[in-house]
């Protein structure tokens, strides 16, 4: 059994170093147990012995030492996952005999799923009711709803023109490079490593250096549940050194990679200038929410503070562009203020709490910087626009009225809890707004009108569109964007494909009674 104690975390007490709205709370924090590489079945440190810090966003102190991979880990990453894929049992078991592993898997991150709410609140600095329920939740789901696939991978039959017999087959892919983001660090573990499993392959996974600590645990429960040796392997490090030797290695057979627009663009360099290896993007996005006269306002409201400041602010399908038709857009903005009076922000371990720290320093300064460009540009603040607490990495929801299109704050990706109120008068105008960004992640539109929810969600150029909902992600919902918030999908039977490689196999047929 994979087992690690020697890191640099103890036990802790959370709430005791809190800030922002809500008070301290009482609640014994677990151990750091898993802080090294783990490569081929075993936690190790790194060739060059190096460590870097994690630090709590609460306060700025740190929390553990991590392993600090680079290339010559990656490598022998690599290594491991060819040797298991080319003579490795994985990929040549029944599918029914991986779904298996893998369900006995999510038991086992189920039954420790609040030892595990407890490292990805402290590590990013997410409320913990909401952490214990969306992202444990989701990723459970993730695990069984992707084992339930992995023995119904199937090719098809072909109809030649001539005298031949043809069929596909669906093999997988081989070894996959793993680029994971800090803002969901369990969910978007399992949205790639549980369809990389279904489909056999094996793969070498890059969390992000802000929240390594899931990661490392989810390895040790891998190797537990069975998964054998070689099959996951996590590297601990920073993009440009371990990330860029996964992008460029020759002995990677893919990369799906979650994060920034300018990330994504140099893991296709990366692809391109070594082995041509396919790449999927799921990227940032600047995502409207377009609410019609014809709304409920109380639960337009509702959406649009779930849809900015949910997680605050920190997801890459945050509707940040709200677009209010004339009619709505008074009564709209009084109740926004009015439900945002209550809203707290505070230690993420406090259940009061609605909002935690955003994840480190650079992301804090980087909206408080998004935040004094909207003020200098002439938008109109109606709630937050300034830091909150005497340490940590606090910011008050910020809303903005009076926002242009072409302001720097409706134009560009902020990932924070920032939102920008914008009116609009026709469904014509609705469309074209909605569409006037670089993104096409996700978008929102709130109406009681059929007609109009159906032309709308026909003419934006996005990946998924919610219809009097937002954030209704679910494993069986194909996740991805357009235009420059990437291509290829997350969840749902899709997610496969990124995996698979279709292989045509065709034999002659002679004397047949029939083609």
């Amino acid at each position: 059994m994979a087992s690690e104690r020697n890191g640099d975390g103890g036990k802790e007490r959370a709430g005791e170093n809190g800030n922002g709205g809500g008070g301290g709370v009482s609640l014994e924090m677990p151990e750091i147990r898993y802080t090294r590489l783990f490569i081929n079945g075993a936690f190790v440190d790194a060739v060059s012995g190096k460590t870097f810090e994690t630090r709590d966003p609460r306060t700025g102190d740190v929390i553990a030492s991590i392993a600090e991979g680079d290339k010559e880990d990656v490598d022998l990453a690599v290594k491991a996952a060819r040797e298991a894929f080319d003579h490795g049992k994985w990929p040549r078991m029944p599918g029914s005999e991986r779904g298996r592993i893998m369900m006995k898997y999510a038991d086992l991150v189920e039954q420790h799923a609040e030892e595990l709410t407890l490292l990805e609140s402290l590590d990013a600095g997410k409320p913990r009711m909401a952490t214990r329920a969306v992202d444990l939740g989701t990723s459970v789901r993730s695990l069984r709803y992707f084992a339930g696939a992995a023995d119904k991978i199937h090719g098809e039959t072909l109809k030649m023109s001539r005298q031949f017999q043809g069929h596909t087959l669906r093999e997988p892919i081989g070894v996959a490079g793993l680029i994971i983001p800090w803002n969901f660090p369990a969910i978007m573990f399992f949205s790639k490593v549980a369809p990389a499993l279904a489909a056999g392959c094996t793969m070498v996974v890059k969390p992000a250096e802000q929240t390594p600590l899931s990661a490392l645990y989810f390895a040790h429960l891998a190797k537990q549940a069975g998964v054998p040796d070689g099959v996951i392997n996590v590297i601990t490090g920073f993009g440009p050194t371990a990330g860029a030797a996964i992008a460029s290695h020759m002995d990677v057979d893919m990369v799906s990679f979650t994060g920034s627009t300018s990330v994504g663009r140099l893991v296709m360099e990366a692809s391109a200038r070594s082995n041509l290896k396919p790449v999927s993007l799921e990227l940032g996005g600047k995502s409207p929410l377009i609410v019609f006269d014809d709304a409920d306002v109380d639960m337009a409201v509702g959406l649009a503070i779930s849809a900015n400041f949910f997680n605050k602010g920190e997801a890459c399908v945050a509707a940040s562009r709200v677009y209010l038709q004339e009619g709505i857009y008074d009564g709209f903005v009084k109740k926004l203020a009015q439900r945002m009076e209550s809203w707290v922000v505070g230690d993420p371990f406090d259940p009061r709490v609605n909002q935690g720290p955003q994840v480190d320093k650079v992301q804090y300064e980087r909206v408080l910087s998004y935040i004094n460009h909207g003020k200098r540009e002439g938008a109109t603040v109606l709630t937050g626009g300034k830091p909150c607490g005497q340490s940590g990495y606090y910011i008050e929801p910020t809303v903005f009225t009076d926002v242009k299109n072409d302001m720097i704050i409706a134009k560009e990706e902020i990932f924070g809890p920032v939102m920008c109120l914008m009116k609009f008068r026709t469904v014509e105008e609705a469309i074209a707004r909605a569409n006037d960004t670089r993104y096409g992640l996700a978008a929102g539109v709130v109406t009681k009108d059929i007609d109009v929810a159906n032309r709308m969600t026909r003419s934006i150029r996005a990946g998924v569109v919610w219809v009097n909902c937002y954030f209704a992600m679910d494993s069986d919902c194909p996740f991805g964007g357009r235009k420059m918030s990437g291509f290829g999908k997350d969840d749902g039977m899709h997610a496969l494909d990124k995996f698979l490689a279709v292989k045509s196999v065709v034999t002659p047929v002679y004397d047949s009674p029939w083609l």
